[in-house]
């Protein structure tokens, strides 16, 4: 099967299994929690709070901003020298900033919503093992996502609740302007890991569910 559960079509062979072990994943904990595990074996965690998989060591730790359901640090096993970079590194000097963490890149970019200023939030784009997504986190549509369609994107994960954020309508615009070659939804139900039922709506192009709990390969 390829990292989409499918199968594979005739003449295309399956990794092996040692290089299956050395695919960049994505496991998604639930609400706006997520962990990449790099080609290489590194482990970076986003907004972690909700579900599970903490157990895994981390080397990076990515914070979007204060509110106590994206910043429990504290649930993640940390490798020594983890780094953690938060809405504060990454707005430092009031600018949006930008890091390298033994070439795995973190640009911060805008993210706003009803209740969160500009200027105490931020989402990322992240570049490594030859891949660029975006990780929207607590957001509704912002002004510098019409430049992202430029950046080649091969992932965007967004917020979708419509609560505070954007809800699906605006997540799915903001999908077909940043235009990823695949969208995710997350974070659609605060007090729960995931609704799928609303998942199943969003109108997004290139749409891949994710539920929490499931891990793919990118």
């Amino acid at each position: 099967m390829d990292s989409q559960g499918a199968i594979f079509p005739f003449g295309k062979i399956a990794p092996a299994e040692s290089e299956v072990r050395t695919m960049t994943k994505l496991y998604y904990q639930g609400h706006g929690s997520y962990r990449f595990t790099t080609a290489d074996g590194r482990v970076v965690y986003f907004d972690p709070y909700a579900g599970d998989g903490y157990d895994l060591p981390a080397d990076i730790i990515l914070v979007t901003h204060g509110h106590g359901d994206h910043n429990q640090i504290g649930l993640v096993a940390r490798k020594p020298g983890c780094r953690v970079i938060t809405y504060e590194d990454a707005l430092a000097g009031d600018r949006h900033n930008s890091f390298d963490v033994d070439g795995f890149l973190v640009e911060a970019v805008e993210a706003k919503n009803l209740i969160h200023n500009p200027k105490s939030c931020v989402g990322y784009i992240l570049s490594f093992d030859g891949l660029k997504i975006y990780c929207s986190g607590d957001t509704s549509k912002t002004g510098q996502m019409a430049a992202f369609a430029a950046r080649g994107l091969d992932y965007a994960i967004f917020c979708g609740d419509g609560v505070f954020n954007m809800g699906l309508r605006e997540a799915a615009e903001c999908a077909r302007i940043v235009g990823a070659k695949r969208n995710i939804v997350i974070h659609l139900k605060p007090g729960a890991l995931f609704d799928r039922a609303k998942a199943d709506k969003w109108d997004a192009p290139n749409k891949l569910i994710i539920e929490p709990g499931e891990e793919i390969a990118l």
